[in-house]
């Protein structure tokens, strides 16, 4: 049965001090939601709080229609995978998977095709009757997520379930967990991340999250494209975030006039000018602005190149280049007015 996750005003604190200030979110039914933010930001907290392992101190937790905020954590129907996979040393993969199963009473008979389908599932049915220490790390959070679905929950709770895995790991794992959301349309994920590929490849919605507090919601491409405020351009991919003032139909940068779509911010004030860096070309092009060269990096496909224009650092990400700018070089850079989002001041930091 599909269950969604509902905060309502929820605040946890530790004495004075406030990790969750006042969250207002819901994820629908079926829905990923990724919970993305720097240490510190309150995303684990909201998370631990519908698992129940920390108690509100105002406001309410819903999972589907229930208030769950008073229930301890066996009797909120929920799945969860840590980091740290938290297998049992002692007993085989089958033995883990059957864990929760167990702990719920369910009965006997049915635990054995259940552990079975999770672990045929996971891609893990061959390693039953392996221990933990056999397996790699990935071999090992595969049992972990084969664990929490066991249960068949309606909601999966993810905190941070990649960040103990290399890099080749973390991508094959992306793939999996995609591929098992697919197959589980039912299931809510609440997916804590401070890993912006993960929350971008996974996430139905993101939330973000900075100081305790939800700063952004939308879907990747909402807050990749059209980020509201500038901890939200920079948390979700790479930007340039410049300093102009705002005139009509275009701002100004360092003395140079720049087209952009204004929007509703007024004529005559500050503002931040957003442009990804990946939509900044060299040579001469809509919105060309002259600099200096401060830094080339290569990485592979490309070249990323740091221009000095009128004090500020512009980051261009272009296809690699057989003959890279030198340091201390002029070169023009470009973008076109679409590419730009406009920031208003008083949203900038969040």
């Amino acid at each position: 049965m599909s269950s969604g996750i509902r905060f309502d005003s929820v605040s946890v604190a530790y004495g004075k001090n406030v990790v969750l200030d006042g969250l207002d979110l819901t994820v629908e039914p079926g829905e990923v939601m990724a919970l993305l933010g720097p240490s510190g930001s309150g995303k684990t907290t909201a998370l631990r709080a519908v698992a129940g392992f920390v108690r509100p101190v105002s406001g309410r937790v819903f999972i589907g229609d229930r208030d769950v905020t008073a229930l301890p954590p066996h009797r909120r129907g929920i799945g969860m995978v840590v980091q740290q996979y938290a297998l049992f040393p002692h007993l085989r993969v089958e033995e883990n998977v059957a864990f929760g199963l167990r702990a719920q009473k369910a009965p006997r008979a049915e635990i054995p095709g259940r552990v079975a389908d999770a672990l045929e599932m996971t891609g893990m049915g061959g390693y039953a009757k392996r221990y933990p220490r056999e397996l790699s790390g990935g071999q090992q959070q595969r049992v972990a997520i084969a664990r929490a679905l066991a249960i068949r929950p309606g909601v999966l709770l993810l905190d941070e379930p990649l960040s103990a895995l290399d890099a080749q790991l973390r991508s094959g794992m992306l793939a999996e967990l995609a591929r098992l959301h697919r197959e589980l349309p039912d299931v809510s994920i609440l997916y804590v991340t401070h890993d912006q590929v993960e929350a971008l490849t996974l996430a139905d919605r993101i939330a973000v999250m900075d100081r305790a507090r939800l700063r952004d919601c939308g879907t990747p491409q909402e807050l990749y494209r059209a980020p509201r405020t500038a901890f939200t351009a920079s948390f979700v991919g790479n930007a340039n975030l410049l300093p102009v003032s705002v005139g009509v139909g275009s701002v100004s940068l360092g003395g140079a006039e720049v087209k952009v779509d204004t929007g509703e911010v007024a004529a005559g004030v500050g503002a931040t000018l957003c442009v990804r860096p990946h939509l900044v070309g060299l040579g001469d092009g809509p919105n060309s602005l002259e600099g200096t060269v401060t830094e080339v990096q290569w990485r592979g496909a490309t070249h990323r190149v740091y221009v000095d224009v009128a004090g500020h650092s512009v980051k261009a990400d272009v296809r690699e280049l057989r003959e890279p700018p030198a340091l201390g070089s002029g070169v023009t850079v470009h973008f076109a007015p679409e590419d730009a989002v406009l920031l208003a001041a008083g949203v900038t930091d969040g």
